[in-house]
């Protein structure tokens, strides 16, 4: 009977949890089917309107979404493929590898993580000294490996891979690179997959650092595109949430096939870590 009650409890509390968790995209949609007016409205409306197709024209001629997902792919794809390598790389050679001051160099790396969000002059004076302003470098080179992902892979490697698997391939004339590429990479499968998700939709939805290095449209991302549809004079929420519905399509289709591994890392790790 307390087996019972406690499922139910758990039922009604996901169902809950899951309703709280979708709610935000079903009421962006529903603001991009109807009219701005309709949308301002009070109460408001929570019933799909008809105007969904004449928004997603009316956003895509006022923005050039096009170019904005290709430059947006290109960052996000880029900066990812690269955490993922070295980031583990990196998170391999301080969890498995004995060199002098492996310890501290995580510890200084880790406390990178505690500082305050820096102040992004310092970093745009160094972007303008490479020449990199209204240049996708500007937004890629400086985030090409993180103190989250290396802290992330590293928990992974400890706890899934035992140092006498390393050993065992050292013995055998495994180089580090071939242990790392032969033996870490295909066990970290499920970390490097929560990895990149992670990374992944951070970079897709970032705005503050490419609204300050990025003023060409040419070379704008799908968040500064969808902030272009907003002008000085009249600010047409129901265009505004449409963009931003459109934005997030791409990021729904892929990050569904890959949920299966997003959840199994973090399981893994939550257990393990």
């Amino acid at each position: 009977m307390k087996n019972r009650t406690g499922r139910f409890i758990s039922y009604i509390f996901l169902i809950i949890s899951s309703l709280v968790s979708v709610f935000p995209f079903y009421w962006m949609f529903v603001i991009s089917t109807n009219s701005t007016a309709a949308a301002n409205k009070f109460p408001p409306k929570i019933i799909p309107g008809n105007q969904f197709f004449e928004n997603i024209q009316n956003a895509w001629q006022n923005a050039d979404f096009v170019t904005a997902l290709f430059n947006t792919l290109i960052v996000a794809g880029t900066i990812t493929v690269s955490q993922l390598f070295f980031c583990s790389l990196a998170a391999f050679a301080l969890a498995r590898l004995e060199f002098k001051g492996r310890k501290l160099i995580f510890l200084l790396i880790v406390s990178t993580m505690l500082l305050p969000p820096a102040s992004p002059i310092p970093l745009y004076m160094i972007v303008s000294k490479f020449d990199w302003i209204n240049s996708l470098y500007a937004v890629i080179i400086p985030f090409l490996v993180g103190a989250f992902g290396v802290f992330l892979m590293k928990q992974f490697i400890e706890s899934s891979i035992h140092p006498e698997l390393i050993e065992s391939a050292k013995m055998d004339g495994a180089r580090n690179f071939q242990t790392y590429y032969q033996i870490v990479l295909p066990i970290l499968k499920p970390g490097l997959a929560t990895l990149a998700i992670i990374t992944f939709m951070g970079v897709w939805n970032d705005f503050v650092w490419p609204s300050i290095v990025l003023k060409e449209q040419s070379v704008q991302t799908l968040q500064l595109a969808v902030r272009g549809l907003q002008n000085a004079y009249n600010r047409d929420t129901a265009l505004i949430v449409t963009g931003a519905f459109i934005t997030t399509l791409p990021l729904l289709a892929i990050f569904i096939p890959f949920s299966r591994q997003f959840i199994a890392g973090l399981a893994e790790g939550s257990v393990k870590g």
